[in-house]
């Protein structure tokens, strides 16, 4: 399975962008999916995640109500849509997929993605 991200770069604060990840390798229908991030010096977190059926959704608080993820089973796609972006949403994007129980803490990602840099500028 592998997973490949875009749709990163820099934007200056206040602007949008909107991740994508493709998957190869396995049909993603079965597969809960998330975005997580890592920004330079900390840890990677997570940032949210989608059922396999796209009908349940999670957000990271300091994301709630700017990001909004989503999903394309059909295009075995995987999407973060970022709007009112910060220098603190800078960072390393990455997609992951896997079956990880529908409740918190968001962990049980089996397949990872390279990653995506955003950098957002002040």
């Amino acid at each position: 399975v592998r997973l490949v991200e875009s749709g990163g770069g820099l934007v200056q604060a206040g602007g949008s962008l909107k991740l994508s990840c493709v998957v190869s390798g396995h049909t993603i229908h079965m597969y809960d999916m998330a975005w997580f991030r890592q920004a330079p010096g900390k840890e990677r977190d997570f940032v949210a995640r989608i059922d396999y059926q796209g009908a349940n959704h999670a957000y990271a608080d300091s994301v709630k109500g700017r990001f909004t993820i989503s999903r394309d089973n059909a295009a075995n796609s995987l999407y973060l849509q970022m709007s009112s972006l910060n220098p603190e949403d800078t960072a390393v994007y990455y997609c992951a997929a896997g079956v990880d129980g529908d409740s918190p803490p968001y962990t049980k990602y089996d397949y990872w993605g390279q990653g995506t840099q955003v950098t957002v500028s002040s």
